[in-house]
């Protein structure tokens, strides 16, 4: 007979949400932008961030835009 085969468990994927309350910063009664919106999608999507031998790139996980700015 062949044996019964339960659930398969959940994979635990390396995938993090991104936050957007953590992308701004409260000030008094100001509110400041931690990161900057791409300049293609627009306001709402910011770019990531990561620095890398000497200088950062930028880059839009919605429109794969890549920025590189040197240090």
């Amino acid at each position: 007979m062949a044996e019964k085969k339960g659930k398969k468990a959940k994979s635990k994927s390396k995938h993090r949400v991104s936050k957007k309350s953590e992308k701004y910063k409260v000030e008094g009664d100001k509110i400041i932008r931690e990161r900057e919106f791409c300049p293609k999608c627009g306001p709402g999507v910011f770019l990531g961030k990561r620095k890398l031998e000497g200088k950062t790139i930028y880059y839009c996980g919605s429109c794969f835009l890549t920025i590189e700015k040197k240090d």
